[in-house]
């Protein structure tokens, strides 16, 4: 490496173009008369050597960053009640606050290559970090639901890219051989951050108050902002010249828009029983569908997304694989907090903390496959991680579903601790099967489709969960109700003995008897809860076997290209 003397960074983004009509290389294009020529090879090889040499501040607040960002999707979660009542708003209006960010973050999460490529790698991971913290302290100064929401949708379009491009960004700035210990540590904010998430929430919410599950963002933003302006640099001239496909951005914004919001609001509306959800289920079908053959068609030349990189099939199998993972991870952070809360009577920060451990041993099994998986002189299939995570998860599942509503945090700490494993062997194998057959120019598009295919399905699996829950639950006590009669010699035995339980404390007659008519109903519907909390948990069982056959379509990549596209 060439020895560098300047040690203040340099301002390498590309002079205007001065002679438009110049197709040629950025470095080999003439320049103006009456300037010194610039030699652009050179500029962007000193700004390689740059990033070289300031790697590990940049992977430092690419990482704040990251988490920063997954963060913000669960630390809200714990203050909603808090916030409700600051703002006057109803619990259906006061889930806008996360509606709305997922919302906006599904939207732009396609479109990150996109937007990398236009303006830069350097300039628009700078953008969404300043727009991310700004609406960050915009959302704890807020009064009403209206502005909250705003700021929200705001900081959802800023958080896009601390996921996406930045993990692009580390394959640029590391060498092959140190690829595996900077994508692991980059993954393990990204897998640790949502189990992290409620329990420094509700420790904010009680120490202080909900706004400061938002300032929190400010004093780390404002790091990650001043590492990133001073010492990442791009090493290739942005196309900003380029036309834009407004008709894809268009068809875009509107399809993912209504998909996210049908899955958000679906349940709660009875789907397809609410006309609107129906007429948005039906926009979403036709724009998704048009968008997919407008970014395909011969006569797009500049799409806002690449789907033609879907040909890869280690790709396509790993979104698949994604979708499928994405939705049990978020499905069992959903579920399980439900069950901690309603059958097992924890508060939100007690359930933080029983999720702590299963945090920890994802960041351990985060640590142990990044390690594996791009050492060059490792035999162990990637396809092999995977399975052992597919594994992993669905003994968890398997225990969870045996729970019964006597059981205590105790029982939990093995199913959770299970499933925190799993999560390495399921995302990074995944992450680098997909990746690493892809060319250089494809890495960005990949992994932003990787993010959306993980954010989706999530949502899809909250949507389903929280539908199929509701479900089971009205069943398990329709058929326990029909045990509840005065002909079923057990039942009148209980009654008989909770009635005069509350005789002898002083209850009359009457009193006694609805008293103990109201606790046998208290105790049917703590069955039919959990009766349904194991029926969910069962499905999030074959949703984890069913990942399995996906592995065939992936190929593993050679050793040599894992450790350059690991993600």
């Amino acid at each position: 490496m060439s020895t560098i003397t300047a040690e203040r960074p340099v301002d390498l983004s590309p002079e205007p173009d001065e002679n438009p009509r110049f197709s040629g290389r950025r470095d080999q294009r003439p320049e103006p008369k009456g300037k010194p020529a610039i030699d652009w090879a050179a500029k962007y090889r000193l700004a390689a050597e740059l990033n070289t040499r300031y790697r590990w501040l940049i992977l430092v607040s690419l990482i704040l960053a990251a988490v920063m960002e997954i963060l913000d999707t669960t630390i809200v979660s714990v203050a909603q009640a808090q916030m409700a009542g600051n703002v006057g708003a109803t619990t259906e209006e006061i889930a806008w606050v996360s509606t709305g960010y997922i919302l906006a973050n599904v939207i732009v999460l396609p479109m990150t290559a996109f937007l990398t490529a236009r303006f830069g790698r350097r300039n628009y991971l700078t953008a969404s970090m300043i727009l991310f913290t700004v609406a960050s302290f915009f959302c704890g100064t807020s009064h009403t639901l209206g502005e909250i929401v705003i700021w929200r949708i705001l900081q959802g379009v800023g958080g896009a890219a601390l996921i996406s491009t930045a993990q692009a960004a580390l394959v640029h700035v590391f060498p092959p051989e140190e690829q595996s210990i900077v994508q692991p540590a980059f993954m393990m904010g990204i897998v640790a951050a949502p189990t992290l998430g409620p329990f420094l929430g509700g420790y904010l919410t009680d120490a202080a108050s909900w706004n400061w599950c938002f300032f929190i963002n400010i004093p780390i933003g404002i790091i990650a902002i001043s590492i990133v302006l001073g010492f990442l640099h791009d090493t290739e001239p942005p196309r900003a010249k380029e036309p834009i496909d407004w008709a894809g951005v268009g068809l875009l914004t509107v399809g993912l828009g209504t998909l996210q919001y049908v899955l958000e609001e679906g349940e709660k509306n009875d789907w397809f029983n609410d006309p609107t959800i129906l007429r948005l289920s039906i926009v979403a079908a036709i724009t998704l569908s048009s968008l997919i053959a407008w970014q395909l068609h011969p006569r797009n030349a500049h799409p806002v997304i690449q789907l033609r990189v879907l040909k890869n099939a280690s790709l396509t199998g790993g979104i698949a694989l994604l979708l499928m993972a994405g939705f049990g991870f978020y499905g069992v952070s959903f579920i399980y907090p439900l069950m901690a809360q309603t059958v097992q009577g924890l508060s939100p920060m007690q359930t933080g903390t029983a999720m702590l451990p299963g945090g920890v041993a994802s960041a351990v099994s985060i640590v142990m496959c990044g390690i594996i998986t791009t050492n060059p002189k490792s035999k162990l299939d990637g396809r092999v991680l995977t399975f052992i995570g597919v594994v992993l998860a669905g003994t968890g599942m398997w225990l969870f579903a045996h729970l019964s509503p006597m059981s205590g945090v105790g029982d939990t700490f093995l199913p959770l601790l299970l499933r925190g494993f799993a999560l390495g062997f399921l995302f990074v194998p995944a992450n680098t099967l997909a990746i690493s057959n892809l060319k250089p120019e494809e890495v960005s598009q990949g992994v932003g489709l990787l993010g959306l295919a993980r954010q989706l399905g999530g949502s899809i699996g909250i949507a389903l969960i929280a539908t199929y829950f509701d479900t089971q639950t009205h069943v398990a006590r329709a058929n326990l109700v029909g045990h509840v009669t005065s002909t079923n010699p057990e039942y009148a035995t209980r009654i008989g003995g909770m009635a005069g339980a509350l005789v002898n404390h002083g209850y009359s007659t009457s009193d006694a008897q609805r008293g103990a008519l109201g606790l046998i109903d208290q105790t049917v519907m703590g069955q039919a809860l959990m009766m349904a909390y194991e029926h969910a948990f069962l499905m999030l069982l074959v949703v984890t076997i069913v990942t399995v056959p996906i592995l065939a379509i992936m190929r593993r990549p050679k050793p040599m290209d894992v450790a350059v596209a690991m993600h």
